[in-house]
C-alpha cells in the first residue's frame, strides 16, 4: 500500500470502431490541448481537492510504481502534449524505479515521433488493442490495420527497446468463425508476446453494433456476428490453447507467459490503491485507517475539460469492502483465501458468505479447495452473474461526500 499506480485516459481515436462502448471518439488537435491542460490540472489539485472534500485523512502515496496511458488512443497526441503530460507526473510524483508504464496502442497508430516521445516519456510496456489478426474481420468493425501493420508495430516498437508487449483479441467478432478464431491466436503465438488479454464481445446499448445487435439491422455487420454459444466457446478453446502454449490464464481475461502479467492491472483486483487522471477516470485511494475511498470522473468530454463536472467520493463501509474483496478477488484465478478474509475482516463476517459459496458451488460455478475459493471454468464463463451473489449479503450504508472538480 506504499506506492501508487496512475491511469491516464487519453479518450482520443482516428475513428470510433463499431463495437466501442468506452467514452472516446474523435477530436480535434485543439482539444487534445484543452484536455491535456486539464489533465495536468487535475494532477497538480487531487491533494487539495480530496481535502475539500473531507478526505483529509487520505493517504496518496507519493511514489508511483505503475502508470497505464489508456484509451483512446494515446498515441495520436502530439510529441508536445506526450511530454507535458510527463514532465506535470514527474514534478507531482516520484516516479520509482522500474516502474511499469504501459502504453495502449491501436496498430498502425503510432507514428515515429509519437513513440519517440512515448520512450522519452518512460514507456517500458506497449499494449496492443489488434481484436483481430483477420484483415475481414477487422475492417468489419472499423479498425483501420491489417495483419501485416500490426506485425510491423510489433517489429518496431521492439526495435526500439521494448520487449514487454501485449495483445487484445475478441471472441465474437463480425464474420468470425472457430477456424478464423483459432488463426488469430496461432499467429498471437507466432508473435512471441508474452502476454494477451481475451475478451468476448459485450452486447449492449453503449456501442453501435451493441445496439443493432440487440434492435437488429445491417448497417454494422450484426448479422455476422457469432452466436453468444460459439462465442463462448470461442473464449474457453482460447483459455486451454494458450494455456498450453504457456501462457498461463492469470485473470478472467488476461494471460501472461512467467512474470509477465499486468502490474497496474493487478492493483485494480488487489485493491491497492491508484489514482485515475481523466475522462471516466476512477480512483481508489485508503485513509489513514485503512478504510477505502473510491471516486470517478465524468464521463462527459465537455463536462471534464470546462471542470465544472461533480464526482462522488464514497468512504466505503466495511461490508462494501468485504463484497469488493470477493468479486474482485475471484477475478484472479488464484482465487479468494478464506483465512486471508477472515484475518482482514473477523470469520463471523466472512462466514455469512458461507450459504453464497455452497450454492454456487452446488451449481459448479465456484470450487472450494480446503481454504481456496474459486471461478470454475463455467464460472468465468457467467462471472457477472456469480459477483451479483455476493451484493447486499452484508449491508450497511456508506458514508458519501461530495467533491467539485476544478
Amino acid at each position: 500500500m506504499n506506492s501508487l499506480g496512475i491511469y491516464i485516459s487519453v479518450p482520443f481515436c482516428r475513428a470510433k470502431c463499431t463495437y466501442c462502448n468506452f467514452a472516446s471518439g474523435v477530436s480535434s488537435a485543439g482539444a487534445h490541448e484543452q484536455y491535456v491542460a486539464r489533465v495536468c490540472g487535475e494532477m497538480r489539485s487531487v491533494r487539495r481537492r480530496l481535502r475539500a472534500a473531507g478526505g483529509d485523512d487520505a493517504e496518496i502515496p507519493q511514489q508511483v510504481d505503475s502508470i497505464y496511458l489508456g484509451g483512446g488512443t494515446p498515441g495520436v497526441l502530439s510529441p508536445a502534449l506526450i511530454e507535458e503530460l510527463g514532465r506535470t507526473l514527474r514534478q507531482e510524483f516520484d516516479i520509482a524505479p522500474g516502474a511499469e508504464i504501459t502504453l495502449e496502442c491501436a496498430p498502425g497508430q503510432l507514428d515515429d515521433p509519437a513513440l519517440s516521445a512515448m520512450l522519452a516519456f518512460g514507456v517500458n510496456r506497449v499494449s496492443f488493442g489488434v481484436q483481430s489478426l483477420i484483415d475481414r474481420e477487422a475492417a468489419a468493425t472499423g479498425r483501420f490495420h491489417t495483419r501485416a501493420v500490426v506485425l510491423r508495430d510489433l517489429e518496431r516498437v521492439r526495435s526500439a527497446g521494448l520487449d514487454n508487449l501485449s495483445i487484445d483479441l475478441i471472441a465474437g467478432m463480425p464474420h468470425q468463425t472457430a477456424a478464423s478464431w483459432q488463426e488469430s491466436l496461432d499467429v498471437l503465438i507466432a508473435t512471441g508476446v508474452d502476454h494477451a488479454s481475451i475478451y468476448m464481445l459485450e452486447i449492449d446499448e453503449d456501442s453501435r453494433l451493441g445496439r443493432e445487435l440487440l434492435a437488429g439491422g445491417s448497417r454494422y455487420q450484426a448479422l455476422t456476428v457469432p452466436s453468444e454459444e460459439l462465442t463462448a466457446d470461442l473464449y474457453e478453446g482460447a483459455i486451454a490453447f494458450l494455456d498450453e502454449q504457456g501462457l498461463r490464464h492469470y485473470e478472467i481475461s488476461n494471460f501472461a507467459r512467467g512474470p509477465s502479467q499486468s502490474r497496474h492491472n493487478l492493483k485494480y483486483w488487489n485493491r491497492q490503491p491508484y489514482l485515475g487522471f481523466g475522462l471516466d477516470a476512477h480512483s481508489m485511494v485508503r485513509t489513514r485507517d485503512g478504510s477505502p475511498l473510491r471516486f470517478s470522473n465524468t464521463d462527459v468530454l465537455a463536462e471534464y475539460v470546462r471542470g465544472d463536472a461533480t464526482a462522488d467520493v464514497r468512504r466505503l463501509s466495511r461490508a462494501e469492502e468485504l463484497e469488493e474483496a470477493w468479486f474482485l478477488g475471484l477475478r484472479l484465478r488464484a482465487g479468494v483465501r478464506w483465512d486471508a478474509l477472515a484475518a482482514e475482516f473477523g470469520r463471523d463476517r466472512v462466514d455469512l458468505f458461507l450459504p453464497v459459496i455452497e450454492e454456487l458451488c452446488a451449481l459448479e460455478l465456484l470450487n472450494r479447495e480446503r481454504d481456496v475459493v474459486r471461478l470454475t471454468r463455467r464460472g468465468v464463463l457467467f462471472s457477472n452473474e456469480v459477483f451479483t451473489r455476493f451484493l447486499g449479503v452484508v449491508h450497511t450504508e456508506p458514508e458519501e461526500l461530495v467533491i467539485q472538480i476544478q
